[in-house]
């Protein structure tokens, strides 16, 4: 198993933090401070120079401070004994430059699983609230960080995607005739698509377990939990799928069908855990959900990831809690950093890890 650490983080003009310059040599890391101090964008910026992007935003404008033209991350990793230093770089209406030992990435798709990483957040309430595509993206950064074939045949069939749509849209638009190139289209997303859908059929299948263990121990085993893959490919072969959807996809002008309507159905006693769970419910339930992440993806990378809590002792009890604190406990545990509004809470809680930490007091 190979250990990875951050050592070092630089960060100037990201979001609402000016400028931050941190050690990293301790084993828990904690930001603590009043809310609009930088402490969640201090987490943000560690989880964009592990996995190319910030985790709150997709929209790259959105990282630089108001006040500024430019923001710059600039951190050192030590994977496994070798050091990674990773730079990013941003200027005002121009493209994002990433950097990895002093050498620029021509796809930033090739940095995602280096450094792998799990951020839990108040915000992942979301993949109960909102729609498919934010269970979907939870599902593509499990299987892409371990697997780069997956990340390619992704980023190879939404390319296509787009380019199907929009012959859908011209062609309702203008009232054009198909020239035979929607069908050249079906075959490049079904032979894409198919091999994506089998890998995520296999990960949700190991993943499952470790979820439903996880919960167990957070729940105290009181409450039976599921998760479901829902996927159109488990009833038709994907280009079936597509020839039978044409007229549809013809009327609608855009793709109807296919991998990129698959979705997750969360569960909790047989019901829907978003109609009918408790907050406390959905809560353990996010929080099963992302440390089996971590497991997963330490199982799957053979690393252990970082672990990034953001503001979460605020949100949770004491139960929730000492799970977390367990988890610190375990023997294969790696790195942790936390963001807390209250000082004096947050180091009672980590003490009872006995292991090294510091505050950093923004």
């Amino acid at each position: 198993m190979s250990n990875l650490r951050l050592n070092t983080l630089h960060l100037t003009h990201y979001k609402n933090v000016l400028t931050g310059q941190y050690q990293f040599e301790e084993a828990i890391h904690c930001f603590v401070g009043n809310n609009g101090k930088g402490k969640t964008n201090t987490l943000d910026a560690i989880y964009h120079l592990a996995m190319g992007k910030s985790y709150f935003t997709s929209i790259n404008a959105h990282t630089i401070n108001h006040d500024a033209t430019f923001m710059r991350l600039d951190g050192h990793f030590d994977r496994d004994g070798a050091v990674e230093r990773i730079e990013c770089k941003l200027q005002r209406d121009e493209s994002k430059q990433f950097i990895r030992n002093g050498k620029k990435y021509k796809k930033l798709s090739d940095h995602i699983g280096l450094l792998p990483t799990v951020m839990i957040s108040p915000s992942d309430v979301d993949l109960i609230n909102e729609g498919s595509q934010t269970r979907r993206s939870f599902v593509d950064r499990l299987i892409g960080q371990a697997d780069k074939t997956y990340l390619q045949q992704l980023i190879k069939y939404q390319k296509i995607l787009l380019q199907r749509n929009a012959l859908l849209k011209q062609m309702g638009r203008f009232a054009t005739q198909d020239n035979g190139t929607l069908g050249i289209y079906n075959e490049q997303l079904a032979q894409l698509g198919s091999p994506i859908h089998e890998a995520r059929k296999s990960y949700l299948a190991s993943f499952e377990p470790l979820f439903k263990k996880r919960y167990a121990t957070i729940s105290g085993s009181k409450e039976q939990v599921d998760l479901h893959y829902i996927s159109q490919l488990f009833d038709n072969d994907f280009h079936t799928l597509l020839e039978g959807a044409t007229l549809k996809d013809k009327q609608a002008q855009y793709s109807t069908v296919g991998i990129h309507k698959d979705d997750l159905d969360f569960i909790i006693e047989g019901y829907p855990i978003k109609k009918f769970g408790s907050q406390g419910q959905r809560k353990s339930f996010l929080i099963a959900l992302k440390l089996a992440q971590f497991d997963m993806l330490k199982q799957s990378t053979s690393i252990t990831p970082l672990l990034l809590l953001d503001d979460i002792f605020d949100k949770l009890d004491e139960q929730r809690v000492s799970e977390i604190i367990n988890l610190v406990h375990e023997s294969s545990f790696g790195q942790l950093f936390i963001s807390d509004t209250h000082a004096a809470r947050t180091e009672e809680v980590i003490k009872q890890t006995q292991q090294p930490f510091k505050l950093h007091h923004l």
